[in-house]
């Protein structure tokens, strides 16, 4: 099936701050800090680096008073740099209490993020609930009511499950399961529609750390609501475990239309980059035909044919190049993230490949004549040789989006 063929399924269309979210709107990439969100100065720089890699949200966590009068002060440091990403407010146990004593935090925030199964218990759960709908209403935000499994709202789960054990055809542990998180969902939304915030305010997720566990449930939502949906992998992990086990589990509901927002929880290796969740989660919705975001490079795995590392190095140097340029090319180029490069390290599949890619180089491998053919649209343009193939390589790369992509600013 082709991307202009995936349907989306049908969704409320939800406002954040200037970014739009399910409906017709593309599916919106976001991540999260992991500063201190008191430290105001730490956070803002975090918020600006996370938005420069292509997060279009981004959440920060809302935990403290000294953290709720940091946000005022965050929003305005982003302004002054012109740095126009919505920000998301992360509440858990005391939101209520925050954003009433806060009101300029309340008014910064563009979303308030609510776990139901952490607002508390019986009517205190249901006056602090209304507290925060109320205070979205106020100030006209949009709310994700956000299930996590980690964090169930254990009067319900104590109900539904002995109800299902009392069943004649009880479901089975992890069948219960998804049930009460959609079941949790779907009933705060309708509370909150019922204190007046509008559908197209509201946001949900079921989020799981099992891969099976998150296409069930995120299935079942789906198919009993017209609610934007938010998809990620709670608790993924880290390298290429969390890589491997998100993409798995985003890229089947994607492809079956489910998912409105997608953030990619990886947690970073020691001096890690934060940004590596958005570059993830752009990838998969590129790879997938739903967006384009870089020009993508094509490179061959290597094989006995290219004991040589050099086309690997020059694959990755023209990765980054493409990369690093999107800032200035994204304004500048229309189009140009849609580009295809094509850096091939030998004779056997590299004149082909590089022919059907926009721009590609053939890298001579172990034995052949060292000489580089470059091909431009399938056709054979220049033979790079000598030591300076990658410098002069990127160069043509320049040209060639200076020539094709330019026009058409």
């Amino acid at each position: 099936m082709s991307s202009s063929q995936m349907m989306r399924a049908s969704t409320v269309t939800v406002r954040v701050g200037g970014v739009m979210v399910g409906g017709s709107a593309p599916v919106v990439v976001q991540s999260m800090t992991n500063t201190d969100t008191a430290d105001a100065a730490a956070t803002i720089n975090q918020v600006a680096q996370l938005h420069k890699a292509g997060s279009e949200l981004v959440r920060i966590t809302v935990n403290t008073e000294e953290a709720a009068r940091a946000v005022a002060t965050i929003r305005e440091g982003l302004d002054k740099r012109g740095v126009n990403v919505p920000l998301v407010g992360d509440f858990h146990f005391n939101g209520h209490k925050l954003l009433q004593k806060y009101p300029e935090c309340a008014e910064a925030l563009d979303k308030y993020r609510i776990n139901p199964g952490n607002v508390g218990r019986g009517a205190n759960r249901d006056e602090k609930f209304a507290s925060m709908i109320e205070l979205a209403c106020r100030y006209d935000k949009a709310v994700r009511i956000g299930v996590n499994w980690g964090s169930m709202d254990q009067e319900l789960v104590v109900r539904m499950m002995d109800e299902n054990a009392q069943s004649s055809q009880p479901l089975d542990n992890d069948q219960i399961t998804r049930e009460i998180m959609v079941v949790s969902a779907l009933d705060n939304a309708r509370r909150a529609e019922a204190l007046g915030l509008g559908r197209d305010r509201i946001i949900l997720s079921c989020k799981m750390s099992g891969v099976q566990d998150l296409i069930g449930v995120y299935r079942a939502l789906s198919s009993r609501c017209d609610y934007a949906l938010h998809l990620g992998l709670t608790e993924a992990g880290m390298g290429s475990k969390g890589i491997v086990s998100s993409t798995a589990a985003l890229a089947v509901l994607l492809q079956e239309g489910i998912g409105d927002t997608i953030r990619i929880s990886l947690t970073p290796e020691p001096g890690g980059a934060r940004t590596q969740e958005v570059q993830v989660a752009q990838e998969i919705l590129q790879s997938m035909g739903l967006r384009s975001f870089t020009p993508m490079v094509i490179a061959c795995p290597g094989c006995g044919r290219t004991s040589s590392v050099f086309f690997q190095q020059l694959a990755q140097e023209i990765q980054q190049y493409l990369r690093d340029q999107m800032p200035l090319w994204s304004g500048k180029y229309p189009g140009v993230e849609a580009m295809n490069v094509a850096v091939m390290g030998c004779v056997v599949n590299g004149p082909g490949e590089s022919k059907h890619a926009n721009i590609g180089i053939s890298l001579p491998g172990s034995g052949e004549v060292p000489v580089a053919p470059v091909y431009e649209d399938g056709e054979k343009t220049v033979t790079l040789k000598g030591d300076h193939i990658a410098q002069e390589f990127q160069a043509l790369v320049a040209q060639y989006v200076e020539r094709h992509y330019g026009a058409k600013g």
